[in-house]
């Protein structure tokens, strides 16, 4: 199952994947702009599977059940 490694894990990814984009992205007058977007791209990825999976990791709320009968709610 999940763990607190996967974050780390996937930020290691995302930054081997921006460093492979940056130094492979084709060259010409709009080298920088491929390289800005492609980053830009896997950063904001990243930062939005980080929060939906530590929102599910750690829920701020708890879900509660509310078709229990009262005698058997703990």
């Amino acid at each position: 199952m999940a763990n607190g490694w996967s974050i780390i894990i996937g930020l290691v990814f995302v930054v081997l994947a921006s460093l492979v984009a940056w130094y492979f992205a084709p060259k010409g007058e709009n080298q920088t702009v491929w390289r800005s977007s492609l980053v830009l791209t896997f950063a904001s990825c990243y930062i939005m599977w980080a929060i939906t999976f530590l929102a599910q990791w750690h829920p701020l709320i708890v879900p509660k059940r509310h078709d229990l009968r009262p005698e058997h709610v703990a």
